[in-house]
């Protein structure tokens, strides 16, 4: 896997097919999603391209009060490895990057600069500050959506939140069947380091 860290010295991607998110903890949801971004990649000739951020952009909004993250950037990134993602491009989210519209990330980012032909999203994925749906007329003109419903397990709908708050019950055995993997429970500094 090729891992870059912005968007200022990328290569020209082959028919790029992605997907964008924290992916705090690459869990059974997010590997659902990846599986069907690397077949969407297939299917076009092309390669698979996850976005992530760093920090976590509820580090970057004031919101991490509480917020204990379940993976550090290492172990994303080499659980990302592990599930078969062709290229990692690591985004400094910053107050700059947090004040886009979603049609401007879409439009200057994904299509400008990565030149993406698919986006793989969750059923429920936003961009943006306005928190604009993926699926929204001025996003689907752009490039082909494809949405990924949710991921049950146990009866419980798969998220890195649900996975919190397993952990701070203490139920750890849960927390990592939804996880699909072993977790480091050690606590991850959420200090913001801008």
């Amino acid at each position: 896997m090729r891992i870059f860290h912005g968007f200022d010295a990328l290569p020209a991607f082959v028919h790029p097919a992605v997907t964008v998110g924290s992916f705090d903890g690459v869990h059974r949801g997010h590997r659902v999603l990846i599986d069907r971004l690397r077949e969407e990649a297939a299917r076009i000739g092309g390669e698979s391209i996850v976005l992530t951020f760093e920090p976590h952009p509820r580090v970057t909004l004031g919101r991490a009060e509480g917020l204990r993250l379940i993976t550090t950037l290492d172990e994303k990134c080499a659980l990302l490895e592990a599930a078969g993602v062709d290229n990692l491009i690591v985004i400094p989210f910053d107050r700059s990057f947090s004040a886009l519209a979603g049609q401007e990330f879409v439009e200057k980012y994904l299509v400008g600069r990565l030149g993406a032909e698919v986006l793989v999203a969750g059923f429920n994925h936003r961009f943006g500050h306005d928190r604009l749906a993926c699926d929204d007329a001025r996003i689907s003109g752009l490039l082909h959506i494809v949405k990924v419903g949710p991921c049950m397990v146990d009866g419980i709908r798969v998220s890195s939140t649900a996975i919190r708050q397993l952990l701070e019950k203490g139920d750890l055995p849960a927390a990592e069947r939804l996880a699909g993997h072993l977790l480091n429970v050690s606590e991850i500094d959420t200090t913001d380091k801008k």
